[in-house]
């Protein structure tokens, strides 16, 4: 039940935020968006000591952990993989046009016998 408080409390934050951007008016805008992100981070704040928010944190940690673990292609790797892209998707459209004019052809000039003026 307190979590749950905790989290309601921490909605609540950022939407304060988010309402004094709209109570500032005519406020300088860097004002304004301050507003916004201290009900975030008081917002956060909040919520970091609730049970889901301390998940939140380990969670966030273990995927820092196993992005560094990525393994990222180097620019040739890159390169070729892009032009292979590249390259398929110019034979496809190739493809499909020459699909789409055979059809046209067949239908409207065998079949039904329309002539193209």
């Amino acid at each position: 039940m307190a979590d749950t408080i905790k989290l309601v409390v921490a909605a609540l934050l950022v939407a304060a935020g988010i309402a004094g951007y709209y109570a500032l008016g005519e406020a300088a805008q860097i004002l304004k968006i301050l507003a916004v992100l201290a009900g975030i981070a008081a917002g956060g704040a909040a919520a970091w000591f609730t049970a889901p928010g301390r998940q939140f944190v380990v969670f966030a940690s273990e995927a820092v952990v196993e992005a560094k673990k990525v393994v990222w292609p180097t620019r040739k790797e890159t390169i070729q993989t892009t032009a292979a892209v590249f390259a398929f998707v110019f034979v496809m459209a190739v493809f499909l046009w020459v699909s789409d004019k055979t059809l046209e052809w067949v239908l409207y000039d065998i079949i039904l016998g329309w002539k193209k003026t």
